[in-house]
């Protein structure tokens, strides 16, 4: 126990090898702590990776040292609770997002394929800007530290652009499902 708590001591004071060591010494807790949660998925080595960020960052928040564990605990119950909720995803992605592939298709007709782009554009700029930093992996909190918001105001512009995206892509499939006479 004492040894935990100047370790905490010294990576608080910059001391790199001290925190090194720390994230060594919970990793093994909380892989398990996955696994038995949701099995031995791939998806475990990115909560572990994520707790493990999110110790590393709030470890100058900690107030008592010797809570080490809990606190890594906390971050390992919010990271799982993101996943249970459909909120984790791939930070990766597969392509350059300036510089998307061209998808072709030659059995496909202009009506059938859904105006995605037309729904974004039904957003205002700012709400345009926060659906694509959410896309591109951007955690609530970070977002609102980049556009100047509280995390709550973005979690509501999400919410929204979202509705309204959803209604701008029911009126199109309202459009495609009407009879041939009422389209032309």
């Amino acid at each position: 126990m004492q040894v935990i708590t100047e370790l905490v001591e010294r990576a608080k004071a910059g001391d790199e090898a001290a925190l090194s060591a720390i994230l060594i010494k919970i990793e093994p807790v909380l892989r398990s702590f996955f696994i038995s949660r949701i099995g031995r998925r791939i998806d475990v080595d990115d909560l572990v990776q994520n707790t493990l960020l999110r110790v590393h960052r709030g470890l100058v928040d900690l107030k008592d040292n010797s809570r080490l564990k809990a606190f890594a605990m906390k971050g390992a119950l919010y990271e799982l609770q993101d996943f249970y909720r459909g909120r984790y995803t791939a930070k990766e992605a597969l392509y350059d997002a300036h510089d998307p592939p061209e998808v072709v298709s030659n059995d496909s007709r202009p009506e059938d394929i859904l105006d995605v782009e037309q729904a974004l554009n039904s957003l205002s700029p700012k709400a345009r800007e926060i659906i694509e930093l959410r896309e591109y992996g951007y955690k609530y909190e970070e977002i609102a530290d980049m556009v100047g918001s509280t995390e709550a105001a973005i979690k509501m512009q999400v919410k929204r652009a979202f509705d309204r995206m959803k209604d701008a892509l029911m009126m199109f499939l309202v459009w495609i499902a009407l009879p041939a006479s009422f389209n032309r």
